[in-house]
């Protein structure tokens, strides 16, 4: 059996600069790597690859289904705090969940949703 060794999301963007200033300054991903329509970012071992799809159905018009990750962090009280700082748009407030999480949700630019937890 082969192991896991990293995870990388993989994700269609409206307008490239746009999305990758959104994950820069909101998020504190570094930029890794540029290519034409792409960018490649990362925080610690959270890793995206923004790739421009100006045609592509945005995500906010797809509900439930813009979903893409649940990202555990070590302090996610601190991580709130400085997402709320740099103007993120929250779709869950920081709460401690009865599966042993505290987590919370934010929407990108684009529309996709993530959840931030840490084990309590």
């Amino acid at each position: 059996m082969s192991d896991f060794t990293d995870v990388r999301f993989t994700l269609a963007v409206q307008d490239l600069a746009k999305s990758t200033d959104y994950y820069a300054s909101v998020l504190g991903l570094q930029i890794d790597f540029t290519a034409p329509g792409w960018s490649f970012m990362s925080r610690g071992s959270f890793r995206v690859m923004l790739g421009e799809c100006s045609d592509a159905i945005p995500p906010h018009t797809l509900g439930d289904h813009s979903w893409y990750g649940y990202i555990t962090v070590s302090d996610a009280s601190t991580l709130f705090d400085e997402y709320r700082t740099a103007g993120a748009e929250f779709t869950q407030p920081l709460a401690d969940k009865p599966w042993g999480m505290r987590e919370f949700g934010v929407r990108t630019i684009d529309g996709h949703r993530i959840m931030f937890g840490q084990e309590l």
